[in-house]
């Protein structure tokens, strides 16, 4: 996971395993777990739909509910939180390794956890996976197998090319359906997807 394990270590994965199977059910996966903050964490949630397609701002509030649910029972975080749900976006984190075989042939950039071949950020186009490694041409031509359970993070590039294909994964809207929600557009500027704030969270003592 892609996530901030400097302030809550191992959560987000326990949180991603608690919280994936009720996503699952409702055709989504879940692509990163994130808990931002101390006194009143945020829980990031950033999902797709397990057809391909970009979720929309409906979609985010059906996650945000479900995973709302399944924290009140499971109580994973002491004291008060807030729930955020979100689309991947088009410039979007690569998680798994069907991340990297999704988007092969596109650029992208990493950063490792430790030096490989003494060094830590990559930067090229994505080849695919081979399960345990992610694989990329670099700028200059090499080509380097990153192990997937070394990347610190990683992220596509935006570029026409992504622009163009993640244009075809965009859900058409339905008849009557309006694109904007709060005055606001589907998709952010900075290329981030539908967002939608869920309950906070409420310890029952």
């Amino acid at each position: 996971m892609d996530t901030d394990l400097s302030a809550h270590g191992g959560l987000e994965g326990r949180l991603a395993a608690m919280i994936s199977p009720a996503i699952e059910a409702m055709g989504y996966e879940v692509v990163r777990v994130a808990v931002l903050g101390r006194e009143r964490p945020t829980v990031q949630i950033m999902a797709d739909r397990a057809d391909g397609m970009l979720i929309n701002v409906e979609d985010c509030e059906r996650i945000s509910h479900a995973v709302g649910a399944v924290m009140d029972v499971e109580d994973p975080i002491p004291g008060a939180w807030t729930l955020e749900v979100s689309s991947a976006g088009i410039d979007r984190p690569l998680t798994r390794a069907k991340d990297w075989e999704r988007f092969a042939g596109h650029q992208a950039r990493a950063e490792m956890l430790v030096p490989l071949d003494g060094r830590r950020r990559f930067a090229g186009v994505v080849l695919g996976c081979d399960g345990t490694a992610a694989r990329m041409r670099l700028d200059d031509g090499s080509e380097v197998a990153l192990p997937l359970g070394e990347i610190r993070r990683a992220r596509l590039v935006l570029t026409d090319a992504l622009i163009e294909a993640s244009a075809q994964m965009a859900r058409p809207a339905t008849e009557g359906e309006n694109p904007e929600v709060n005055g606001q557009d589907d998709t952010d500027m900075d290329g981030e997807g539908p967002q939608a704030s869920g309950p906070s969270g409420r310890k029952v003592h």
